[in-house]
């Protein structure tokens, strides 16, 4: 990898994009991403993946307009970045992205193709594709669509401008604002409860919303049967019975429900 710097410590992988001058995709780039996420198929100990930028004010600028041709190569580049963001979606891992610049064009389709995305005071992100004479080609024009409806998604796209980490918010093309002096910490504190979980959480959880978005009777069938098949488990009983033994049902929920869970968590850890 000479594109991606990666380092994995007690279930995260931490991806750091460096492919200067402003972490444009190029083929090369998005093959290494591409050759990343397939490596971890088979990986159980890894439960969150998070991207980051190197650079100090890009996240990815977007696709690399060199590739943006009807030439034999141009097109298989744009159908690998197209793979790119679709491998993305399908990991089993949590995957997030922490955006602190510019991601445009591609840059913010990788962004939306992540699971959880947070922006600081310096990220902006668009889909200004319609200025070089081409609709999006990762899956923009159909987030925005999904995430913000007709109207305000049409709007967005032919005109292509920026939105700032708040407005992104209220679109829902990221997760959640987070000022830059704060992220490390609130970071760190998703990755603290998520680090408990099991991989098979975050697939479950995954299943059930993508089926839920589909058809809403689907997915009250699958959250159902994996209610079911859960309950049966037995470390499902030695949670709840310390639970119990704790507090749980009593006023204690009500003024001290994570110390409760705190003290279940230190009966596992003896």
């Amino acid at each position: 990898m000479s594109k991606l710097i990666i380092t994995k410590d007690n279930g995260v992988a931490n991806v750091i994009i460096k492919n200067p001058p402003v972490n444009v995709l190029t083929i090369d780039l998005i093959n290494e991403v591409n050759a990343f996420i397939l490596s971890l198929k088979d990986d159980r100990d890894t439960k969150v993946v998070v991207f980051k930028s190197y650079h100090e004010m890009f996240f990815s600028a977007h696709l690399d307009l060199n590739v943006i041709n009807g030439t034999p190569g141009g097109q298989a580049a744009t159908i690998e970045f197209s793979s790119m963001i679709n491998n993305i979606k399908a990991m089993k891992q949590l995957s997030i992205a922490i955006v602190d610049g510019v991601a445009r064009g591609g840059g913010n389709e990788f962004v939306m193709a992540c699971d959880l995305a947070y922006g600081t005071e310096n990220a902006a992100f668009a889909q200004p594709e319609i200025g070089v004479n081409i609709p999006t080609g990762g899956q923009g024009a159909v987030q925005f669509a999904r995430r913000m409806g007709k109207s305000k998604a049409l709007q967005a796209l032919l005109i292509g401008n920026d939105f700032t980490a708040q407005e992104a918010e209220k679109r829902n093309i990221i997760t959640q604002f987070v000022p830059k002096a704060e992220m490390d910490n609130f970071l760190d504190q998703i990755l603290a409860v998520i680090g408990n979980l099991e991989i098979r959480d975050i697939v479950m959880y995954k299943e059930i919303i993508a089926a839920s978005i589909l058809d809403e009777e689907a997915g009250a069938e699958m959250e159902l049967r994996y209610f079911l098949e859960r309950a049966k488990e037995k470390k499902t009983e030695i949670i709840i019975e310390a639970f119990l033994k704790h507090g749980g049902q009593t006023e204690r929920e009500g003024t001290d429900f994570p110390g409760l869970f705190a003290d279940i968590a230190a009966d596992f850890s003896k």
